[in-house]
């Protein structure tokens, strides 16, 4: 009887399971087997089983590694910038000023864009050489020229700092949606007992935002370790390998130097990565 009932639902379902199966499920399986192998990407004539060569090849390339310290740097610090930042700005946002639509509009916009039209929008604007708009407002300051994106250190910074720019209002909206949910009560409540404005941000607004703090966070690590194009479009991963992400390195392998397998096997363990953090997330949020 409980099959009878739910067959519609499932009748439903099936075809988005179908589609997900072909489309999803059956390249990973594919992957999966091919990591394991010396394809070259061209035919299957001559594929041979290497074992964990592929694996073993990915710890022991110096790009790849440092790709991943990059990656990992990159999936820290954004998060907790945007979220140090996009907590007060939603307090901001979800004020009585007259101005405040205008203010989220302004901050929204960013995240609307490609993250490539961003990429090169910004490239322009950091550029190291005359025409750069942000060099030419530091030279005019009396200051030196800053290589925003030709040093190593400046560059990973400047693709940090353009990342939080296109990111911040968009969280902040997240942010904002689950504070215009808290009862006014509490805060009445807390002010009749003499609470601070600090005290109201600390001990209300930070807690009752939890539910949003996780959803924010765990979107901006997952996005921030498989970012591919923004990096890219700003510095195209230089200079050197300073600004090269897990994503770009797993594409040059396989499309570039026609190592399939090792590209495979980077992106298995890429999975792997993200899957273990995102259930690490999840748990800490249902906690």
């Amino acid at each position: 009887m409980k099959l009878k009932k739910e067959l519609p639902y499932l009748c439903f379902v099936f075809p988005a399971f179908m589609v997900y199966t072909v489309l999803m499920m059956y390249p990973l399986l594919q992957a999966v087997g091919l990591s394991f192998t010396n394809w070259k990407g061209v035919s299957f004539d001559n594929l041979k089983f290497v074992g964990l060569k592929n694996y073993v090849d990915v710890f022991g390339d110096k790009q790849m590694m440092t790709s991943i310290t990059n990656t990992i740097v990159y999936a820290i610090v954004v998060p907790v910038i945007v979220t140090v930042l996009a907590i007060p700005l939603s307090v901001v946002f979800n004020s009585k000023m007259k101005t405040c639509n205008i203010q989220r509009a302004a901050f929204f916009f960013p995240s609307v864009p490609s993250a490539l039209v961003l990429g090169f929008l910004w490239s322009y604007i950091m550029s190291p050489l005359d025409y750069g708009l942000l060099n030419r407002f530091v030279t005019k300051l009396g200051f030196e020229p800053v290589l925003w994106l030709a040093s190593p250190k400046m560059a990973m910074v400047s693709v940090i700092i353009v990342t939080v720019w296109s990111q911040l209002g968009w969280h902040a909206c997240i942010y904002l949606a689950q504070l215009q949910s808290v009862s006014e009560d509490l805060y009445e409540a807390a002010k009749i007992d003499g609470a601070s404005t600090l005290q109201l941000f600390f001990k209300i607004t930070v807690p009752q935002l939890k539910p949003a703090m996780v959803t924010s966070i765990m979107l901006l690590m997952i996005s921030s370790l498989k970012v591919f194009d923004l990096p890219f479009a700003l510095t195209g991963g230089g200079p050197g390998y300073a600004t090269t992400m897990i994503s770009q390195v797993i594409i040059q392998r396989g499309f570039i130097d026609k190592r399939y397998g090792r590209s495979m096997a980077a992106a298995i363990i890429f999975f792997l990565f993200v899957a273990v953090i995102t259930v690490i997330q999840q748990k800490m949020g249902a906690e």
